[in-house]
């Protein structure tokens, strides 16, 4: 039988970051700055995080630290206002992946949540349909995207349903194709499978993986549904090398009346360095 999502309108107030990484494909940037501190037309990837969540009433906020976990909380001291801040240690950052960072965060988790990787620069707007549980954020996909792709279902009441994960090039033909934001919401039924499978996965020693693999397998096997919400792929920006670092300094420092007006085919008026 094929997992629904929930129904539940309940509104997502819990966020779950994961901030464990050594952001190895940016450095020398991350050497004595934790990836989530790196600056995008200097403003850090966290601080715009935070502003987000807490602009749409978001309450609490998980983080799996790691690498320099310190300076992540000592900036969250100072800019987390009235959040609720806990944290979860990753002693094995070094060696493991977000598999396991979002295993170890699982006696945190007693109530839906927002999943969303460190490395992420978005509009808050961007957040306004994943307030409700069982939501996975996809984008058209641009020339500079890889990784995980996920396909649509087809029919009527399944266009927006998550229906196959694809590994980076794998493609199938027909299939209505988008790139992963790293954004989740998650309902407390659908974590209870996934940390079911994720146990499974750290039992077998298998803590190199991602959890977009485990989310590949529940949703061919019909345990787990996320229905599809679309980011503008012009507003939103996933951080792992210093290029992607540069094209989103240039993204979100151009007001957004040029960034429309492009998006039109109309050249803005002015030219940005």
């Amino acid at each position: 039988m094929t997992a629904q999502p929930c129904s539940n309108a309940t509104t997502v107030t819990t966020a779950l970051l994961l901030a464990a990484g050594t952001g190895s494909r940016l450095q020398p940037l991350t050497l004595d700055v934790p990836k989530c501190l790196t600056e995008v037309g200097g403003i850090p990837i966290l601080k715009r995080l935070v502003k987000n969540l807490r602009a749409q009433g978001f309450e609490r906020l998980i983080v799996v630290i790691g690498h320099l976990g310190d300076h992540i909380q000592k900036f969250l001291q100072q800019h987390a206002g009235d959040m609720q801040i806990d944290y979860v240690f990753n002693p094995d950052y070094r060696t493991t992946n977000n598999i396991y960072s979002l295993w170890l965060a699982r006696q945190q988790i007693r109530e839906p949540f927002l999943l969303v990787e460190s490395d992420l620069v978005f509009e808050t707007s961007m957040l306004d349909d994943m307030l409700q549980a069982d939501k996975m954020a996809i984008s058209k996909i641009l020339p500079w995207m890889n990784g995980t792709t996920v396909e649509l279902g087809v029919g009527l009441g399944l266009e927006r349903r998550v229906t196959a994960f694809r590994k980076g090039g794998e493609h199938c033909d027909g299939a209505r194709q988008y790139k992963t934001v790293n954004i989740y919401s998650i309902s407390l039924d659908s974590w209870n499978k996934v940390e079911e499978r994720l146990g499974r996965y750290v039992s077998e020693g298998r803590l190199g993986e991602y959890y977009e693999v485990v989310f590949a397998k529940m949703i061919a096997d019909g345990t787990l549904s996320f229905d599809a919400v679309f980011f503008d792929a012009n507003r939103w920006y996933e951080i792992d090398t210093r290029k992607d670092l540069r094209a989103a300094e240039n993204l979100f420092a151009r007001p957004r009346s040029i960034v429309s007006s492009s998006l039109m085919g109309i050249e803005p008026a002015v030219t940005i360095a």
